[in-house]
């Protein structure tokens, strides 16, 4: 306990909060918070971003083990063992919506009654059917959406970095012109005994919120530009990926005019 006094006590933060007014200890407190919440969502997103990243690519060798069948992989039984997983979701999408267009079109099939050919939907056997042009735009289109999903997910609160960046050098200024105010206020007011103590007082509380600014808005503007970056990076994936499977349900599905 003595030890931790005296490392606050060393502490020029510490003891520029401690001789600041409220104004000053409000200004502390406010950037304090941005600091926390900050390296908070800087870290939870670092962390996201680099699970999908992980568990997708896996998911990708996963199915080119299945290419020649794309509607065969076992995608629940991986959703299960895995956390976060973008590809997947888009592959899950397109078997659900492949496999209700192909049970529709074969269902209203003229010609299904003499087809006797079957082809295997993970642990289903159906009549074989096919995909039309319009139907493989419907399912593009569906997995254009869960990418915009996706990637909504993973830029969620990043703006809290980015307000940081803009608001913590401006909360750092007005605790500098605050503490500059209060010290030339002080001088004016009080006799020369007391004029070393309270100009040491306002211009410690002049530089601390100016360095804790720039402390808050420094990790906040790497962290935000290097997110944005890895996430742009993963969307090109993501559609790269999703024009992949729909690619392999097109050659395998769809019907040659």
């Amino acid at each position: 306990m003595f030890v931790k006094i005296i490392i606050l006590n060393g502490n020029p933060f510490f003891e520029a909060y401690s001789q600041s007014d409220l104004l000053g200890k409000l200004i502390f407190l406010s950037l304090y918070i941005l600091s926390i919440c900050s390296w908070s969502i800087l870290l939870y997103k670092t962390w996201i971003t680099y699970q999908a990243k992980k568990y997708a690519f896996r998911f990708h060798e996963a199915f080119q083990l299945q290419k020649l069948n794309p509607l065969s992989l076992d995608s629940e039984g991986i959703y299960k063992k895995n956390g976060i997983n973008p590809f997947l979701e888009l592959y899950q999408v397109l078997k659900k919506q492949s496999m209700e267009i192909l049970t529709k079109n074969r269902h209203f099939s003229k010609t299904q009654q003499n087809e006797t050919k079957t082809t295997t939907f993970g642990q289903a056997n159906i009549p074989s059917s096919y995909l039309s042009l319009s139907d493989v735009d419907f399912i593009a289109s569906h997995l254009s959406t869960q990418v915009a999903t996706q990637v909504k997910f993973l830029e969620k609160n990043l703006y809290i970095l980015s307000t940081t960046v803009s608001l913590a050098p401006f909360l750092g200024l007005l605790g500098t012109v605050w503490g500059i105010l209060m010290t030339f206020s002080e001088l004016q007011a009080q006799t020369s005994g007391s004029t070393h103590q309270m100009v040491l007082g306002g211009l410690s509380l002049a530089l601390a919120t100016t360095v804790l600014g720039l402390l808050d808005a420094i990790p906040a503007l790497v962290g935000y530009n290097y997110l944005k970056n890895t996430i742009r990076d993963f969307a090109t994936d993501m559609e790269g990926f999703s024009n992949e499977i729909l690619a392999a349900v097109e050659l395998q599905y769809r019907k040659v005019d």
